[in-house]
């Protein structure tokens, strides 16, 4: 009864894309078996069954950490993996564990200290959720991840940029956090205490423990002003470094560039936001307007399989959207987004994610890496933003050793044998020439790169695997990361 209960649950991101696994109850009841437990993430390729999903009821005071005691001792003594997820947008496995126990935080709680700009968060708590405490007080995160869906200790553990500059990824602007690791001890971590479980855990992908809190750095929430800027493609990073990197009224910037096979990233559009001056006497409240997207979800979804419709809707980015209205939002309804608003609804395709961050003296180069990959292969090509991402001194597992241009790639990728093989050659590919580029890929996504690849984009890989067996000897928590690079 308790699984068929479980299979009622209206089907969201937060509790794990289970729509695959709607099938599976009417099938086993007919087959006289226990029907089983089916988590997904985002790439909805991934169905894995679980032996027990929680979803514990976090509270401030700390009454469900013995509970959660209780989920570690019983998951090591069954010899189960565990993997804490929020949204589980990553897309290839980074948050499943076969046969293993997936938990869910739920029930968000928060504390301001208004004095020293920093906000204490649950770990599950969405940044949608967090924009609407910190709205009202005047308040926005100082760095969050794109999109509003994914919860905070998420963020940290694959530790997602955003588009605020010109700030590093999102952990350097995390203060200090809690985890409770295999044995149930829990340990204040920050720069100070605990710095090298801290370090480890800024991108760890929840291999060390499970994030209880954060303490986040919060910053003003001010209205902005879009200023954009037609160029050709191959002068992005020129135009881009000196806006993003040098000019404190920039407050927030993004790029993209045409994605028509023929003309791949011949142009370019760069926007910056800047500070209203005078600012209003109130904001308006955050809303999601879909302004970083530009676009509807039905003229996006009209790009696959039509090249005109791509070079229609590079039209009505950079021409039409620009000359309607004057662009002013707040800092929060900008970062306010769900990614839903360009959710893909169709049964036989499927969106797919890349990142590579790239040098910025090396970017003419990744601009004809993608322009030799991406048009011959059969995935279609719908998208790519460009962002700013300042060096990272705090993670092992660090991208962006160095100020790195961050270039997030989306595809539109057939669901089937043949489409998954041309994603994974497609992949292959673009990796092997951003590492000679002296960058790196985002390790979020499909797990298509070589292990030697990996080993090759991030250097201190066997220095994490190494910690990780100090920190966890038991291997409590695992997933397809842990089992396909480090293990």
């Amino acid at each position: 009864m308790a699984r068929l209960q479980e299979m009622r649950v209206p089907i969201t991101r937060r509790d794990a894309l289970t729509a695959a696994a709607s099938l599976l109850p009417g099938l086993a009841a007919a087959q006289g078996a226990t029907p089983r437990i089916v988590m997904n993430d985002a790439s909805r390729l991934n169905p894995t069954p679980v032996a027990r999903h929680w979803r514990p009821v976090t509270d401030r005071a700390g009454q469900w950490h013995e509970a959660l005691r209780r989920e570690l001792r019983e998951a090591a003594a069954a010899r189960r993996p565990v993997v804490v997820g929020a949204a589980r947008h990553s897309m290839g496995s980074q948050s499943l564990a076969r046969d293993g126990t997936g938990i869910t935080l739920t029930n968000p709680w928060f504390e301001l200290d208004r004095a020293n700009g920093i906000a204490r968060v649950s770990a599950g708590a969405t940044w949608s959720e967090i924009i609407g405490w910190l709205d009202p007080q005047g308040l926005s995160p100082k760095v969050m991840q794109s999109n509003a869906d994914f919860g905070a200790a998420a963020t940290f553990s694959v530790n997602a940029h955003g588009w605020p500059v010109p700030h590093g990824p999102f952990a350097s602007t995390v203060r200090s956090c809690r985890i409770m690791l295999a044995d149930g001890t829990i340990l204040d971590c920050s720069r100070d205490s605990n710095a090298e479980l801290f370090g480890l855990m800024a991108g760890g992908y929840g291999l060390f423990g499970v994030i209880l809190d954060l303490d986040i750095e919060v910053v003003p929430n001010l209205m902005l002003r879009p200023y954009a800027q037609l160029l050709p493609g191959a002068e992005f990073a020129e135009a881009f470094i000196p806006q993003v990197a040098r000019d404190p009224t920039v407050s927030m910037a993004y790029g993209r560039l045409s994605v028509a096979r023929e003309s791949l990233f011949d142009d370019a559009i760069l926007t910056v936001y800047r500070a209203v001056s005078p600012q209003p006497a109130t904001l308006p409240p955050a809303a999601n307007h879909s302004l970083m997207t530009g676009i509807s979800n039905t003229i996006y979804r009209q790009q696959i399989g039509s090249e005109t419709a791509k070079r229609l809707r590079w039209v009505a980015e950079t021409r039409l959207m620009p000359a309607i209205g004057t662009g002013l939002a707040t800092r929060n309804t900008l970062m306010v987004e769900p990614v839903s608003n360009l959710a893909n609804t169709a049964r036989r395709r499927t969106d797919i994610l890349h990142e590579y961050f790239v040098p910025p003296d090396r970017f003419r180069d990744f601009r004809q890496a993608c322009r030799d990959i991406i048009p011959p292969a059969a995935a279609e090509f719908i998208n790519v933003t460009l962002r700013y991402v300042g060096t990272d001194e705090l993670s092992v597992l660090r991208y962006a050793p160095q100020p790195r241009i961050a270039a997030v790639m989306s595809f539109s990728q057939d669901i089937s044998a043949e489409g998954e093989a041309d994603m994974l050659l497609m992949t292959e590919a673009l990796v092997e020439r951003v590492i000679d580029l002296g960058g790196a890929y985002y390790l979020p996504y499909r797990l298509h790169a070589r292990r030697d690849q990996f080993q090759r984009a991030y250097s201190r890989a066997a220095f994490f695997a190494e910690r990780k067996r100090h920190y966890d000897p038991g291997l409590l928590f695992r997933h397809a990361l842990w089992d396909g690079y480090l293990a």
